[in-house]
């Protein structure tokens, strides 16, 4: 006869249990129990959920930035990120290019937007750094 699974009681039957039986209930009222999941899907599901190891928009813009933006400016300039309300983070190291980078917006707008999953993107913002 195969074993069968006992059976788990509600939180609440347990301390109504545990209060007939004379015996003191040691888990914190707050806990809950869940049933052990193995970690292969709970680590799959995270890489999915954060996009860990995948190629995201930020990674599209890195790469073609400097063939965007010109290797005379990239060299002065870096994309740091895209944050929730779709600005592209841009660090400027030096006034000139940060000038010329302003002058261009619209053009690197359009041409960030073109890229694969970057479509989200709004605005492009420069940061002194």
């Amino acid at each position: 006869m195969p074993d069968k699974e006992p059976y788990h009681f509600s939180h609440h039957a347990e301390e109504l249990i545990g209060d007939l039986r004379g015996l003191r209930f040691r888990e914190p009222a707050r806990m809950r129990k869940r049933p052990t999941t193995p970690l292969a899907p709970l680590v799959e599901t995270l890489l999915v959920k954060y996009n860990i190891g995948g190629h995201t928009a930020i990674d599209s813009v890195r790469e073609k930035w400097a063939e965007s933006v010109g290797h005379a400016n990239a060299a002065f300039s870096h994309p740091l990120e895209i944050d929730s309300r779709g600005r592209l983070i841009v660090t400027v190291s030096h006034s000139v290019v940060r000038s010329e980078l302003h002058l261009h917006r619209a053009n690197l707008l359009r041409t960030f937007k073109a890229l694969p999953g970057c479509t989200h993107i709004k605005e492009l913002v420069f940061r002194a750094g």
